[in-house]
């Protein structure tokens, strides 16, 4: 059967895209079962206890649609950031607010500048508008932030995306060059400065709040998938202006949210002990895959998320090679899309017994490619 007739003509030019191949299309396809998930940049250590019971009891008034303001989250991000509950707006995870900025800036056409190799959601979500990609290649496992402003001024382009800390290399800028970067954009580019790897990051490396939240070409988005352990409750946030906030109510799901995400959310929020443990159960876990990789003669570079990019020495077939016959073994992983950045494979912080299973397969994978 062909397709209705009246598509518009920018998505009958589309290809069928998915970001990421997720766990499970891969175990449907190939037969297989994941033992160790330490591919998708998930937190394995899961969400606080209390965020649990939260959902717990959210659960029971899930027939009730959730607040359509966002209310009582926005008021506690708020305190806990320091800015007001009109400084913030609430999304679908950080995907989802990407497709509302996009939404905000991009037609047919418009040029849009990232990083070659950089996050793809953000890439399917400008063409899923019509902008037209403007990338700039990695320098030195960095986003070249000298680059990405020549090109925004050189394309007169009015969006740029930068992740600090990044995915997929897990390297990071210093919080002096990110407002530097911000404050030399021309006021016609808005910035999306994605965090949602900040509360992994190392002191020095996060703006302050304060430094950037005046500026009305800024939105930073972050999110509770990584450190908070709660990729599957899908919430993230937008910090910006106040008028910047209120041009997402003018188009965004006002009932997108479910009210058992918004709950864990607020309690994980107030779970300082809890987030602080799990962050130096990811350190812990970091230093072990780097250790993991050095002993196989590969070579971690440095990270400020909750994976570690391994540079395997070769080139991109080789990297599929080592994932797909760790993925025979049990174990799911991923490597960056894009030469030069995929020479390398990129594992996710988990559990012992997952890193377990890692470190065991991971030599006999390399031993079988020789």
């Amino acid at each position: 059967m062909s397709s209705f007739s009246r598509f518009t003509p920018l998505i009958n030019s589309l290809p069928t895209t998915i970001p990421f191949i997720g766990p499970e299309a891969i175990e449907r396809s190939r037969g297989l079962k994941v033992k160790a998930r330490i591919g998708a940049n998930e937190n394995g250590f899961g969400p606080s206890p209390k965020a649990i019971a939260a959902m717990e009891q959210a659960a029971r008034e899930t027939w009730q649609y959730a607040d359509p303001e966002n209310y009582d989250l926005r008021v506690a991000l708020a305190a806990h950031l320091g800015v007001t509950p009109n400084h913030l707006n609430v999304g679908g995870g950080i995907d989802g607010l990407l497709g509302l900025i996009v939404r905000m800036i991009v037609l047919p056409g418009t040029p849009v500048v990232t990083s070659l190799g950089g996050y793809p959601t953000f890439n399917f979500q400008v063409a899923g508008f019509g902008g037209r990609l403007v990338a700039v290649p990695y320098k030195n496992d960095h986003e070249d932030l000298e680059g990405l402003l020549d090109a925004v001024k050189r394309e007169n382009a009015p969006l740029v995306y930068v992740a600090n800390p990044d995915n997929p290399m897990g390297s990071w800028h210093s919080a002096e060059k990110i407002v530097a970067f911000a404050k030399a954009l021309p006021e016609t580019a808005l910035l999306i400065l994605d965090e949602a790897y900040g509360e992994t990051a190392p002191a020095g490396s996060i703006p302050s709040i304060e430094s950037l939240i005046d500026l009305p070409n800024v939105i930073r988005t972050r999110t509770f998938s990584k450190a908070y352990g709660m990729a599957g409750s899908r919430v993230g946030y937008a910090i910006s202006t106040p008028e910047n906030a209120n041009a997402f109510d003018k188009i965004r799901n006002h009932f997108g949210m479910n009210r058992i995400a918004i709950a864990a959310a607020m309690a994980a929020l107030a779970d300082r002990d809890y987030l602080e443990a799990t962050l130096t159960r990811v350190k812990s876990a970091r230093d072990r895959i780097a250790d993991i990789a050095r002993a196989n003669q590969l070579s971690p570079l440095p990270s400020a998320t909750n994976f570690v990019a391994i540079d395997t020495g070769r080139d991109g077939p080789y990297s599929r090679a080592i994932v797909d016959g760790l993925m025979e073994e049990g174990v799911f992983i991923r490597l960056p899309g894009v030469a030069p950045l995929n020479r390398c494979i990129r594992v996710s912080v988990g559990p012992e017994a997952d890193l377990s299973l890692f470190e065991d397969a991971l030599p006999r994978v390399l031993r079988r490619l020789g």
